[in-house]
C-alpha cells in the first residue's frame, strides 16, 4: 500500500516524497501486530515529522513505530509537566 491515499493534498518535493514512502512502507513491514498501529497512524505520522522538516527514514519510521495507539504525536511535543517539589523532611 502507498502513502499517497493519507497525503490529503500535501504535497512534498519529488525527494522527500520518495523518502516519506520508503519510510511509510518500512515502517508498515516493521509492524507485528497490525491491530495494534494503522496504516493511517503510520502515514498521519510520517507525513507530520516530514513537514517539519525531517528527512531522515530511519527517523521517519522510528517515530511512526513508536506512536501509542489511538493517537498521533506531534513533531515537537510539549514537555511533561514538572514534577511537584517534594517537601523537605521535618527535622522535629
Amino acid at each position: 500500500m502507498a502513502i499517497r491515499p493519507f497525503l490529503n493534498g500535501e504535497t512534498f518535493d519529488p525527494e522527500t516524497a520518495r523518502l516519506v514512502g520508503v519510510a511509510f512502507e518500512t515502517a508498515r513491514a516493521a509492524v507485528n501486530r497490525p491491530a495494534d498501529l494503522s496504516d493511517e497512524m503510520i502515514a498521519r505520522t510520517i507525513i507530520e515529522r516530514a513537514k517539519a522538516g525531517e528527512r531522515n527514514v530511519e527517523v521517519l519510521c522510528e517515530a511512526a513505530l513508536n506512536v501509542p495507539a489511538g493517537a498521533v504525536s506531534a513533531p515537537n511535543p510539549p514537555p511533561l509537566p514538572a514534577s511537584p517539589p517534594s517537601k523537605p523532611d521535618s527535622l522535629f
